[in-house]
């Protein structure tokens, strides 16, 4: 019997309650990485104001990679791990995970609580992300599902003090990663189609004020030692080289379909990047991002940024 299920058996017998994964109505286009179908109405769930965070939740100051798929967040995520206060678990994929009430006297219970269906989900996304921290022995907590995109104002409301850290990279970089990542499944047009999905997310969190740091894959690859500066200096933590030597991995920290696994990820330090693609390389859907986020001037000159 699964874990799941000797959870929620012992869960429903004691408060009428289940924890359970969020049902696909359909096949997500871009695999294991889709959109995250939770996102309840701020109606359904309270935003703790900063005096209450103490009491309504067990992690403080979260850290979010905000990331299209292929974008390197496996890497970043790494080297982040790597910091002596900073724990990067593998893709937690939270905005998939909600909770029922499944009779009227769970119901009943939980709204004289005031505590709605959205408030419950925050709670034990909280809670897994605590699990996490505690096991670790570190400080603060990294996640970096692509996913988050989609779901980033939720991600806020349930951690108001949560930090952000936008990572970009040339989208034609990422379209050719994510067709190559899986050719026969993921044609060329497919993976434009796809991956540019989430591109338009992540340039939807870039202009709306959200604030956060922002780093490119392409300098990270280019000068690690400084992006990684940069980011300790955002997230308040000392810079510790060992950040540039996160160390050889194997199949039981890089799990399939929950980030990047192959070689190059597996060697422990940052391998060079890609050569960006000319101007004339460039897909026609992709080039507006490519000028939002400075890969491609005005006049259709591709720049390194």
């Amino acid at each position: 019997m699964s874990l799941m299920r000797n959870v929620n058996r012992a869960l429903t017998a004691a408060t009428g309650l289940q924890v359970r994964r969020a049902p696909r109505t359909a096949p997500p286009a871009a695999g294991p990485s889709a959109p995250a179908r939770n996102t309840a109405p701020a109606a359904d769930y309270r935003r703790p104001a900063e005096k209450d965070l103490p009491v309504e939740r067990l992690v403080r100051r979260p850290v979010f990679i905000i990331s299209s798929v292929r974008s390197g967040s496996t890497l970043l995520r790494m080297m982040l791990g790597a910091h002596s206060r900073l724990h990067a678990p593998h893709e937690l994929h939270l905005g998939r995970t909600d909770v029922i009430c499944d009779n009227w006297h769970s119901q009943r219970a939980m709204s004289a609580l005031g505590l709605a269906r959205g408030d419950l989900e925050h709670l034990l996304w909280d809670r897994i992300m605590h699990r996490e921290l505690v096991k670790s022995g570190k400080d603060f907590i990294v996640e970096k599902t692509p996913a988050n995109a989609f779901m980033h104002r939720r991600i806020q409301d349930c951690w108001p003090d949560a930090r952000f850290v936008l990572l970009l990279r040339h989208p034609e970089s990422i379209v050719r990663s994510w067709h190559e990542s899986d050719p026969v499944k993921r044609p060329y047009d497919t993976a434009v189609a796809d991956a540019l999905r989430y591109m338009r997310a992540v340039e939807e969190v870039r202009v709306s004020g959200l604030g956060g740091c922002t780093v490119r894959y392409e300098d990270i690859t280019a000068d690690p030692e400084r992006e990684m500066r940069r980011l300790c200096a955002y997230l308040d933590v000392t810079y510790e080289p060992a950040m540039l030597r996160y160390g050889r991995k194997d199949g039981a920290e890089l799990v399939r379909g929950l980030g990047d696994w192959r070689d190059n990820i597996r060697t422990g330090t940052v391998q060079p990047g890609r050569a960006l693609p000319g101007a004339d390389e460039i897909a026609a859907p992709l080039r507006p991002v490519c000028r939002a986020w400075g890969y491609l001037t005005p006049d259709g000159v591709s720049s390194a940024a």
